[in-house]
């Protein structure tokens, strides 16, 4: 049976650091693409960040990008992202997902390209 658990989230003020992790069991995770999506209050879950089976290139949403880093530690099957300078439209619940592809290079903004989800994990941001 998969499993996928999100921790780190909280309640931060504008301008501080959160670290999200995902542990991802029942698979093989170094065969895995793995994302971050988040979905706020009354909108689409959206795509954050992903990087691919080999850990090599992330990728990241505009409004994220230069903020965010996307990491993986396929020796202990775990998944992170360092957020910095967070604000308050980064309020949502983060999730964690994990999806085959058929590079080694390549991940996915898309929801609908993961099959395993977490429960996701809340981040707050207040100004």
């Amino acid at each position: 049976q998969v499993q996928v658990v999100e921790s780190g989230g909280g309640l931060v003020q504008a301008g501080g650091s959160l670290r999200l992790s995902c542990t991802a069991s029942g698979l093989t995770f170094a065969d895995y693409a793995m994302g971050w999506l988040r979905q706020a209050p009354g909108k689409e879950r959206e795509g954050v960040s992903c990087i691919g089976q080999n850990g090599v290139i992330p990728y990241y949403t505009d409004s994220v990008k230069g903020r965010f880093t996307v990491s993986r530690d396929n020796a202990n099957n775990t998944l992170y992202l360092q957020m910095n300078n967070l604000k308050p439209e980064d309020t949502a619940m983060y999730y964690c997902a994990a999806g085959r592809t058929a590079s080694d290079y390549y991940c996915s903004l898309s929801s609908t390209r993961y099959n395993y989800w977490g429960q996701g994990t809340q981040v707050t941001v207040s100004s």
